[in-house]
């Protein structure tokens, strides 16, 4: 998704094992251990279970929701059971999916369909069905060939790389935006999360307190992970100019919601950012779709060429460094990248092929 797809490999999940499964094992303890201990290790098994629950991320689980939906549909088309995943099963939900899988009769993008895959892979398993690594990965060759045979007919699919933000549109931006509130808390999401490469759910999930203010700027607490969570510390400068400066738009943002909204709003624990009704009303802090939401009204608003997305921000920090001649360390670790990260690159080089072109300079 380009919101760095949820799954773009086979996520790892914890299949709870079924009625009959458990009972199974239960016996086999206690036959080993006695009853006792067999029922003390089956409390064991349930904790287990909920904390696997607990600390799946939502976005997840609504991928396997919204999949196993897809899946649903194919097979009630087909007239095939829901809890059979066989090799033919598979190959034919991949090619179903590319003709004609979406609710309004077309197909899925190659990578969609992928996604959509590896989560129906899951919730078979999940709910007692064999799925072997052989069909599945006969499945996979069967996406992998019919996407080549998309692109040899001319067709490419998806909505391709999401827009980058830049210095341009910043400005653009600043200058669009009203002298309210949510006019101020629209300058302070957009300049921070262009300065530490957010994706749309980092400043969803911020509180003020993860967002300090130092001498020299802002550091931004941005919890990273989507199974183990870290938090890596984005620094942000001032700017020279003070119109899409990040430092002074957060700051201004927020003194402005403690004067209309109440000294409660500078409790550490409220949230960074806040929604805003079109009546100036708080409407509690912002998940991730309002942020990509969000992003897109105030991109429009400025008549941005084309309007931002979710991952423009994201996109923009990285390129818009690498033409400033920053070190691509440096904007890794900003980002929250891994060092010599494949997808970094090829944002830096996305606007311009000719520096690192193999064959520039050798003649």
């Amino acid at each position: 998704m380009t919101n760095d797809a949820v799954l773009q490999t086979e996520p790892t999940a914890v299949r709870p094992l079924d009625p009959a499964e458990r009972r199974m094992l239960i016996q086999q303890w206690a036959e080993r251990h006695g009853v006792d201990t067999a029922r003390r290790l089956a409390e064991a098994e349930d904790l287990a279970d909920a904390v696997a629950a607990e600390i799946t991320p939502g976005n997840t689980l609504d991928t396997y929701a919204k999949s196993w939906r897809v899946w649903g549909r194919f097979c009630s088309a087909a007239g095939l059971p829901e809890l059979e995943g066989s090799c033919g099963a598979l190959v034919a939900f991949v090619a179903w999916m590319l003709r004609e899988g979406q609710q309004n009769g077309m197909g899925y993008a190659p990578n969609s369909a992928d996604t959509h895959l590896a989560a129906v892979v899951i919730g078979l398993r999940e709910r007692g069905a064999t799925v072997s690594g052989d069909d599945q990965a006969q499945a996979r060759k069967a996406l992998a060939g019919l996407e080549v045979k998309l692109l040899q007919a001319g067709e490419r699919r998806g909505r391709g790389q999401a827009v980058s933000a830049d210095i341009d549109g910043l400005y653009a931006i600043a200058r669009s935006c009203p002298d309210t509130l949510a006019g101020l808390r629209d300058m302070a999401l957009i300049f921070t999360g262009f300065h530490y490469a957010s994706r749309a759910q980092d400043p969803a999930g911020l509180q003020s307190g993860d967002v300090t203010l130092h001498p020299r700027g802002l550091v931004v607490a941005v919890l990273t992970g989507k199974t183990k969570h870290s938090v890596r510390n984005a620094k942000i400068g001032y700017a020279q100019d003070a119109e899409i400066c990040p430092v002074r738009s957060y700051t201004n943002y927020r003194e402005r919601l403690v004067a209309e909204q109440g000294p409660r709003w500078a409790d550490p624990s409220t949230p960074a950012f806040v929604g805003i009704d079109r009546h100036g009303h708080i409407t509690g802090g912002l998940v991730p779709d309002s942020v990509t939401r969000a992003i897109k009204r105030i991109s429009a608003r400025a008549r941005v060429p084309i309007a931002w997305t979710g991952h423009s921000l994201r996109i923009g920090l990285a390129s818009t460094g690498r033409r400033k001649g920053k070190d691509g360390i440096a904007i890794a670790d900003q980002d929250g990248w891994a060092r010599h990260s494949r997808s970094m690159l090829g944002y830096m080089q996305r606007d311009d092929g000719w520096d690192d072109s193999a064959s520039v300079g050798l003649g």
